[in-house]
């Protein structure tokens, strides 16, 4: 059984000027009074912060509801399409990005950036690249009229491989970069936003289905994911609205690696499924969640790792101030390729 998103409604639509006015929002309340934000700043269990936790919760569960871990036995109708998005999430997309954070962050711009800060950028780079975007690929690919079914699959099949590899990959590619791994809060991390969010959406979407009120509570809660995540940019940009406000040229070069790497990904794979033969409603999907981050994922293990002051969050949170106007930019470049990609 597979679930499809709805069209989008109109806050949907106008997702980026929402995203923009909780950025405006953020800033200005985190320099106006810092002090609520300091307060919920430090409500922390072992380094993890618990407002954020449960927006991050509120974020993905709804989301995950969407997602049927039986598609993964879809996954042969589309193989070709899955294998290239597998390879580009897993095998190209972090050590890409290590690759562009040891260039531009710790070479090409490393006079203009705090020496004390550069493996901590580094590191939020890394986190920001090493898990595949969940919440919002049912977006994209509804922006791209991509398939559904090969979406769903893809999704479950990232989910179950993010379970088990997020933290080794994270604590090889921090290992190269000299940065010290904390291996406990890495797996606690883990842990929170990946196994319990998955487990706890699995067992409601069994008791849905069982009662058949998946489809009215999926309606019910579509806007709760787009709430949670705007309270988040508002909860994030005002702890980091000083950082910001002092820095703007560090958030600009921190910008540059992520553009770069979302750009790359989204090629290799858009024209992997051409070179492929695979249908463009696979291919543009397929170029997206290559593309996108799991921000969610990354800020709130930033945040546990390194803490909200750290270069590492600074940098997870550029990824969020970038990550929905440059995807929609890739969604506009996928739909009106459409006839050179049909010409293969």
């Amino acid at each position: 059984m597979t679930s499809k998103p709805s069209a989008l409604g109109t806050f949907e639509r106008y997702l980026t000027l929402w995203v923009a006015l909780c950025i405006v929002v953020g800033i200005a309340l985190g320099s106006l009074i810092p002090e609520p934000f300091q307060f919920l700043g430090r409500m922390n269990l072992a380094r993890v912060n618990l407002p954020v936790a449960a927006l991050i919760w509120l974020m993905i569960i709804p989301m995950l509801l969407r997602v049927d871990f039986t598609a993964i036995g879809q996954v042969a109708r589309h193989w070709r399409g899955i294998a290239i998005t597998v390879g580009v999430n897993w095998l190209i997309k972090p050590f890409s990005m290590a690759v562009l954070g040891w260039i531009f962050i710790g070479w090409l711009f490393r006079p203009w950036l705090p020496e004390g800060q550069i493996d901590s950028y580094i590191a939020g780079l890394i986190l920001l690249a090493a898990a595949p975007c969940t919440a919002m690929v049912f977006v994209w690919s509804n922006l791209s009229d991509g398939e559904p079914n090969f979406t769903l699959s893809q999704v479950a099949l990232n989910d179950a491989i993010m379970i088990v590899a997020f933290a080794p990959l994270v604590g090889l590619l921090l290992g190269l970069s000299a940065i010290v791994v904390p291996w406990d809060t890495l797996f606690l991390s883990v842990v929170l936003y990946i196994v319990v969010p998955v487990l706890a959406a699995q067992l409601w979407r069994r008791y849905l289905l069982g009662s058949g009120g998946l489809t009215a509570t999926l309606t019910a809660l579509q806007p709760v994911s787009l709430i949670a995540l705007l309270t988040t940019l508002v909860l994030l940009f005002g702890f980091q609205g000083g950082q910001i406000l002092a820095q703007p040229l560090v958030i600009m070069l921190l910008a540059v690696p992520i553009v770069i790497q979302v750009y790359l990904n989204a090629g290799i794979a858009y024209w992997l499924n051409r070179q492929c033969g695979e249908a463009h409603n696979v291919a543009g999907p397929s170029a997206l969640i290559g593309a996108s981050n799991f921000f969610e994922l990354a800020v709130a293990a930033a945040i546990s790792l390194f803490g909200f002051e750290s270069g590492a969050a600074l940098a997870t949170v550029v990824g969020v101030l970038v990550e929905v106007p440059v995807m929609l930019s890739v969604v506009h470049i996928v739909m009106n390729s459409r006839r050179w990609y049909d010409r293969a």
